[in-house]
């Protein structure tokens, strides 16, 4: 399996590009934004690799970080999102974007994405494996919407209920909501405010 590939870009193409390895040129499928950072750089350049084998062809795909290989392959565990439509996603959305998307439920700013459509961007909020990959991992966006704040709902019972509430929208169980919630109230103490109970509590339930 070939994790990583360095060399110079020999030539790039809508949806990939060419790299050449000493004198051996690989054949990658990237995303349009590792392109842009591709062509943007000159010199010798290393490419994250994920392979793919399917009946009649091993395809090589190159990502420009661990962050955009890692979004990659969340996505292709989608129900029909291939790894073709994955690229599409990132084409249009960072994986830091793409998280604040599922965890604010924008089915709509997915669904704008060019490719991916209505039904392609309901299945990826709705996926718990994706609801999951996207904790922790939101950006905000460059008008400071996205990221926490993409989950916060409105103040009705309190910054703990209201915490509760958020970590239910992103698909946890409540009973394990409400512990985590729980625990983070108790480190930050009584002041606490209700981003950083959040912030708190999605850290206590992220893989470890």
């Amino acid at each position: 399996m070939i994790g990583s590939l360095a060399g110079r870009v020999e030539s790039t193409h809508d949806g990939g590009c060419v790299l050449d390895v000493n004198g051996v040129g690989y054949l990658l499928s990237c995303s349009r934004k590792t392109l842009d950072r591709l062509t943007a750089r000159e010199g010798v350049q290393k490419l994250l690799v994920e392979t793919r084998v399917s009946q009649d062809a091993i395809t090589l795909f190159g990502f420009f970080d661990a962050q955009e290989r890692e979004a990659f392959r969340a996505l292709i565990e989608v129900k029909t999102v291939g790894p073709q439509k994955a690229l599409l996603v990132l084409s249009g959305l960072t994986p830091g974007q793409l998280a604040a998307a599922i965890a604010g439920k924008e089915r709509k700013r997915l669904s704008e994405v060019k490719g991916v459509g209505a039904a392609t961007a309901n299945r990826i909020v709705d996926e718990p494996a994706m609801q999951k990959w996207a904790v922790g991992r939101a950006t905000p966006d460059p008008d400071g919407a996205g990221g926490i704040a993409a989950v916060l709902p409105a103040a009705e019972a309190g910054p703990e209920a209201d915490a509760v509430s958020a970590l239910l929208n992103l698909g946890w169980r409540r009973p394990e909501a409400a512990a985590a919630v729980g625990r983070a109230a108790k480190r930050l103490g009584d002041q606490a405010e209700l981003a950083a109970l959040i912030t708190e509590a999605l850290k206590e339930m992220a893989p470890r």
